[in-house]
């Protein structure tokens, strides 16, 4: 989850953020949203976007490796040139007109094996879905229905660059934990989170020192659990 506050500082937006969110100094992750400076003419302040409640490839899931690729631009459109792609551009779209909302449905890019399609919605926020579920939903039912075209082919589902963002703020966040479990010698046990989402932070923190890291629980929605050397070698 996500909300924007704004102060005449970083520090005084996220204080505010703090006291209305009820949050501590570990929940939350900041980002800088736009920053004017102050002037004779006008006051200055800092807008910022502050994440909370937030802190592996799962073919079965339909949740895909949607890592960062050069040849991958964002925002660019390519025609279908086939009938597959063709219908599963249909599909998806129908998909979005059914739940309610208005969305052009476009291809992305083709790499290897994957076709990457784009949702541009004025309700994106809500096709995304809280930390995106609702994207992870309709890609796993663009990948059944592609599957039974071609099984080979694999559908990769994003809208207003979410993955990419979202990954990025995975990362800085296992990054955040392990300062903490490194500064204070006690384990940390991050959100659930898809085999997709738990191997970046496995392998973000396979060369941070003096942490480790596991997964625990059962199922597709596991924990990661950072912890510290000295508790391993117990």
């Amino acid at each position: 989850m996500c909300k924007e506050f704004e102060g005449r500082t970083e520090a005084e937006a996220l204080q505010k953020a703090r006291e209305e969110l009820g949050l501590k100094n570990d929940d939350v992750y900041v980002e800088v949203l736009e920053e004017v400076k102050k002037t004779i003419f006008k006051k200055g302040y800092v807008k910022i976007r502050v994440y909370y409640g937030e802190d592996g490839d799962s073919s079965e899931s339909g949740i895909e490796d949607n890592s960062k690729d050069d040849e991958i631009i964002p925002g660019q459109i390519l025609e279908a040139e086939n009938d597959l792609e063709r219908k599963t551009v249909d599909y998806i779209s129908t998909l979005i007109k059914k739940m309610g909302y208005e969305a052009s449905v476009t291809i992305n890019y083709r790499k290897d094996n994957k076709i990457g399609i784009n949702i541009d919605s004025p309700d994106s926020s809500i096709i995304i879905g809280r930390k995106g579920k609702n994207l992870d939903a309709i890609q796993l039912l663009a990948n059944v229905y592609a599957g039974n075209i071609d099984e080979d082919v694999k559908i990769v589902i994003d809208s207003e660059n979410y993955r990419m963002r979202h990954e990025e703020q995975i990362v800085r966040n296992a990054y955040k934990a392990a300062e903490y479990v490194k500064r204070t010698g006690r384990s940390k046990l991050l959100d659930p989170m898809n085999p997709f989402e738990r191997r970046l932070v496995h392998t973000a923190l396979n060369d941070f020192k003096g942490v480790d890291t596991k997964s625990e629980g059962e199922g597709l929605y596991k924990q990661v659990r950072i912890i510290p050397f000295k508790e391993i070698e117990k």
